[in-house]
């Protein structure tokens, strides 16, 4: 039985381009559907997570990341009594704006742009993930983009809180700005819950896979992880309970049995804000002070120290410092010659590019450099810089 305030998609509020329904299919079964078929969301297999696509087979990639962001995201709505098509969907598509290398080729991009033009105002990966959703996927005859649901869209827009564009931010978050202007989104209030459930799930998958993955490459050692807030007890209580067993499966008990922890706890506390709530509609939750969709105090802050462990041992070790650096030289090296020279764009890029003016040529530029996976950007790079390589 659905909650009141889960979201309903006999209710939607549409999609920008009216089409026949589907006769076997919801319209946020559509929308799901329609963005694990795209373009988008299969680069998403060699982009990086934390580690570059070729330092091994077992670490996450944005794609893996996406999936288990898609898992928790609909066990948690369907015991909300939420609608898990509508949450689901959000979490598979919250992460195709992303550039190649994460979080050090988005940096390259940002700054790249902002020193190319003045007027762009740098790049943000949420903005991108809505291009690539309303403009860069060309795939049906009638519209570009996937031609989602509103609260799809809304709930991709805004699964991060609110949004206030000042008038200084409005360049690097056009697209979304064009898109409220167009269809309003609300951005001042907060999206549905089932786009908050996606935002917690995102913060439960990343902070233990990256615990994983850590672990698997010898960044840091369970040792390291005892006398952590949240992962501590959890590792002397699976010490006590499988005394002996190997490390790699003591590795994975630990994790799964953090996730169970912080899922139960979002749980527990978004149903005490239901119950002071007392939402009747989805509109209900989007008009609240404060997400109704959380974690604890208690737990945020154990959260945070746990945050500020991987930032040090792992976000910042020498190893994937030294990778991330070269990462940033691949797409500040690609920017800067595709800007100067866009003949060398591939030719449909220079078919679009064609008459544009300059601060539209870096838009042009820095979309088809965030659509690169990393295999495909070295390769450019290498084809582009190493004089030796063939065209």
């Amino acid at each position: 039985m659905p909650a009141p305030y889960a979201c309903q998609p006999e209710t939607s509020r549409g999609r920008l381009f009216g089409e026949p329904e589907s006769a076997t299919r919801t319209p946020f079964q559509r929308d799901r559907d329609r963005i694990i078929h795209s373009g988008g969301f299969r680069k998403l297999q060699y982009k990086t997570q934390v580690f570059i696509y070729h330092e091994g087979d077992y670490y996450r990639t944005r794609l893996t990341h996406t999936l288990e962001v898609g898992q928790i995201t609909r066990s948690i709505a369907r015991t909300l009594g939420l609608n898990e098509d509508l949450a689901e969907a959000i979490a598979l598509a919250h992460d195709l704006g992303h550039t190649p290398f994460g979080h050090a080729g988005e940096d390259a991009l940002d700054q790249a742009m902002r020193d190319a033009d003045a007027d762009c105002c740098g790049f943000s990966h949420n903005d991108q993930t809505v291009r690539v959703l309303t403009v860069l996927e060309r795939r049906y005859a009638a519209f570009d983009g996937l031609n989602l649901t509103w609260e799809t869209l809304e709930g991709v827009v805004k699964h991060n809180g609110p949004l206030s564009l000042a008038e200084g931010q409005k360049a690097a978050y056009r697209t979304i700005a064009a898109l409220d202007l167009e269809w309003g989104l609300d951005l001042a209030r907060f999206a549905s819950a089932e786009a908050q459930v996606a935002a917690l799930a995102d913060d439960i998958a990343y902070m233990n896979h990256d615990i994983d993955d850590g672990l698997r490459a010898r960044l840091f050692d369970v040792d390291d992880l005892r006398g952590l807030p949240l992962v501590g007890p959890i590792v002397a209580a699976v010490d006590r309970l499988t005394p002996g067993v190997e490390p790699r499966r003591r590795n994975h008990e630990i994790v799964r049995r953090v996730i169970d922890r912080m899922v139960g706890d979002v749980l527990h506390e978004t149903r005490r804000r239901l119950d002071a709530l007392g939402p009747g509609h989805p509109d209900d939750v989007r008009g609240a002070s404060e997400p109704v969709v959380a974690f604890s105090d208690a737990l945020r802050e154990e959260e945070t120290g746990v945050r500020r462990f991987l930032f040090e041992k792992m976000y910042r070790h020498f190893q994937v410092n030294r990778e991330t650096s070269k990462a940033r030289r691949v797409v500040h090296d690609l920017f800067g010659l595709l800007l100067r020279e866009p003949a060398c764009l591939p030719e449909g890029w220079q078919q679009r590019g064609a008459g544009m003016g300059r601060t539209d040529l870096v838009r042009l530029v820095a979309d088809y450099i965030a659509g690169m996976t990393d295999r495909y950007a070295l390769l450019e790079h290498q084809r582009l810089f190493d004089l030796s390589s063939k065209i």
